[in-house]
């Protein structure tokens, strides 16, 4: 009789057991689903988002014919200039130039083609070159101008120079990927009077006058200085040598009235491979979408229009002020609010 109670007792406890460790089970399920999806979604996922990328382009700029001059719009530079990772028609080079079939509405009518009506454009950028092949290739193709023709050069350089040899060999100008920053000085240095040179002969091939629109480098790092997520090796000095870069660049646009500074370094800074995460410094709530390319070191076709919405910003700016349509003197250009 006894062992027949203490054999009901038992029962509900053993349900009980049981009925626990199943919803022990379920919850364990339940977090390592949740772990998984969180893991993916901060540290494996790199979203690109749709839609328009950069700042706004005010459209009553580009109302009216700024100038009947000749211009020659010239693209030096590296991949980014050449459009390598842009489906057709989206390399910034191209869209500042004419719009693509499928623009945005916000965009359409906002190209040099539409305000300059003598415009024609010389592609210079090779994919994979550095700053050395930009003066010593790629300027010496750029022909002396007929005193008419007012110059538009855009240029992205320095880039190639820091993240070339990825860090599968040893470290040397124009691939100085993991050099120390006290090796990396002389490259540094070197950089410095060679895009002095580029800048210079540029104006020689104008004497008609040019400006000269100069981006300064972006880091796909958002600010962190560890590629190691994109699969590259650690470089302790990443972030001082890409400072020192674009302190240069920053320096030689701030010595000549012709020369405006592109910054896509500040506007790049949270679409890159730290996009996700929104405890980083540089999360854009607004838009944390990648505008890289899968290789990293070049744009996708938002970062492009990104890239290229700040050029025609720059170029807005050389146009400010009223100049008589068919001048063939250099602009005069009022620069207090570069």
């Amino acid at each position: 009789m006894a062992d027949s109670v203490a054999s009901q007792d038992s029962a509900p406890t053993l349900k009980s057991r049981k009925r626990i460790r199943s919803v022990r089970l379920v919850v364990i399920a339940v977090i390592c689903v949740v772990a998984a999806f969180l893991v993916r979604r901060f540290w494996f996922s790199l979203p690109t988002g749709e839609g328009p990328a950069g700042p706004v382009v005010p459209r009553e700029l580009f109302q009216a014919v700024w100038t009947s001059r000749p211009v020659l719009l010239v693209g030096i530079g590296d991949s980014i200039t050449d459009g390598f990772g842009a489906s057709e028609g989206h390399s910034y080079f191209d869209m500042l130039i004419s719009n693509p079939a499928d623009e945005f509405p916000e965009m359409k009518g906002i190209c040099l083609g539409s305000v300059l009506p003598n415009l024609k454009s010389l592609e210079l950028a090779v994919s994979g070159s550095t700053s050395i092949h930009h003066l010593t290739s790629q300027l010496a193709r750029l022909e002396v101008q007929p005193p008419e023709v007012l110059g538009l050069v855009v240029m992205t350089t320095g880039g190639n120079d820091i993240i070339h040899n990825y860090g599968h060999s040893p470290p040397q100008e124009g691939a100085m990927y993991g050099a120390t920053f006290e090796q990396a000085r002389p490259w540094i240095a070197a950089f410095d009077e060679r895009l002095k040179s580029m800048l210079d002969r540029i104006e020689q091939c104008f004497p008609g006058g040019c400006h000269i629109f100069l981006a300064n480098i972006y880091d796909p790092t958002d600010g962190v200085g560890d590629a190691t997520r994109a699969g590259l090796p650690v470089w302790p000095d990443a972030m001082k040598v890409l400072a020192a870069y674009n302190e240069i660049i920053a320096r030689h646009a701030g010595q000549r009235p012709n020369v405006y500074l592109v910054d896509i370094h500040s506007e790049f800074l949270g679409h890159g491979i730290y996009c996700t995460q929104p405890w980083r410094r540089h999360y854009r709530r607004a838009d944390p979408h990648y505008w890289y390319y899968t290789n990293l070191e070049d744009p996708n076709d938002r970062g492009y229009d990104a890239i290229r919405r700040l050029f025609l910003l720059e170029i807005v700016k050389a146009f400010r002020t009223t100049v008589p349509q068919s001048s063939p003197a250099p602009l005069h250009l009022n620069h207090n609010g570069k």
